[in-house]
């Protein structure tokens, strides 16, 4: 037809799938100048390219379909600089927080690259300065079995996401000390997520800088025990006295691989020299 264009056109143009301008067609967002009656075809004006440009760049900026539909149907330059400034606004927000998901992103990788040398060879128990710290916690119920703690784990994360905490993406949990030495080593108490510093929680708590006695435990987390053995073992033959729980820091978990042969946990004691 004279001056109109098909849909095959249109999408041809606009580098678009005839799909997508069907789909704009029935949620009201763009429809053709002119549809024939005798077998349904779609054409377009050449008019309507200028407008189908305003909906991609609006939705290249972010704008939902529904928030274009609604602003198109009557719009002028005062209700595009509302529109634009306000999206202004939550470009601003969306990139502080991407900034903030790609330095815990990149701590991670950070992490489990100092860690797979761990994949390579056992390294043994040591004794290491670390930095104070905050994670966000949740108990995990009695009778205290892999269940419960991952429970707990999706808890914090279930807090961390309704909330928008800036958690690191890494998980872990506290294990007493007294079911350690008893060989319950498996029986956390609270299972946490590293957090930045926020108000938004009362479920926090910090960690404070200090001495720990740490070793790092490869494999599946039923076997968790042999590496709190030789811990154990390392602060008696070093005359270290454990002064806290134990806390377990994943490296390498669920999250970043589906071979349990690969986990990696960090295990952390605080301690301090024996008395004498």
């Amino acid at each position: 037809m004279n001056n109109l264009f098909s849909i095959g056109e249109l999408a041809k143009y606009q580098h678009v799938s005839k799909q997508t301008l069907i789909f704009y067609d029935k949620i009201g967002l763009f429809r053709p100048a002119f549809v024939d009656p005798s077998n349904g075809y779609r054409y377009y004006s050449a008019k309507q390219i200028d407008y189908l440009d305003t909906i991609l760049i609006m939705k290249k900026i972010g704008f939902s379909l529904e928030e274009i539909r609604m602003h198109m149907q009557d719009y002028t330059i005062d209700s595009s600089l509302i529109a634009l400034r306000k999206q202004l606004s939550v470009l601003d927000s969306r990139i502080q927080e991407l900034s903030l998901i790609r330095s815990r992103l990149a701590s991670r990788c950070e992490q489990m690259e100092d860690a797979k040398s761990c994949l390579r060879k056992e390294i043994p128990a040591g004794v290491e300065k670390v930095n104070a710290r905050r994670i966000l916690l949740h108990p995990v119920e009695a009778p205290y079995t892999l269940r419960e703690t991952s429970i707990a784990t999706k808890e914090c994360f279930a807090e961390a996401f309704e909330k928008q905490l800036p958690v690191f993406f890494q998980c872990g949990v506290c294990v007493p000390l007294e079911r350690i030495r008893k060989g319950h080593c498996t029986e956390a108490s609270f299972a946490f997520l590293p957090i930045e510093k926020t108000e938004q929680s009362e479920n926090i708590k910090e960690l404070p800088s200090g001495t720990c006695a740490s070793i790092y435990h490869v494999g599946d987390y039923q076997s968790i025990g042999r590496s709190y053995r030789k811990l154990l073992s390392y602060c008696e033959e070093n005359a270290l006295e454990i002064v806290s729980d134990s806390y377990e820091f994943c490296i390498n978990d669920y999250i970043t691989s589906g071979d349990e042969k690969e986990y990696i946990t960090k295990i952390l004691f605080y301690v301090r020299g024996a008395k004498g």
